[in-house]
């Protein structure tokens, strides 16, 4: 049951990641309303990588016990 949940919660993990990178930049004009866009859309972008790429591990580990 827990390795279910763990896969779910990887692939949630994984999209939400997704998400993050190709709508930075209007997330980026709709949350923070500092001038620089570009640095803070480059951060969520880092960000949304790096969570993908949790995800996407732990969905990896999970399909493989």
């Amino acid at each position: 049951m827990i390795q279910v949940i763990l896969l779910v919660v990887g692939a949630i993990m994984a999209t939400i990641g997704t998400v993050m990178i190709y709508d930075a930049r209007i997330l980026t004009k709709r949350f923070f309303s500092f001038g620089d866009q570009n640095d803070a859309s480059l951060g969520l972008k880092i960000l949304g990588f790096l969570i993908a790429i949790g995800g996407a591990l732990l969905v990896f580990f999970q399909l493989g016990n």
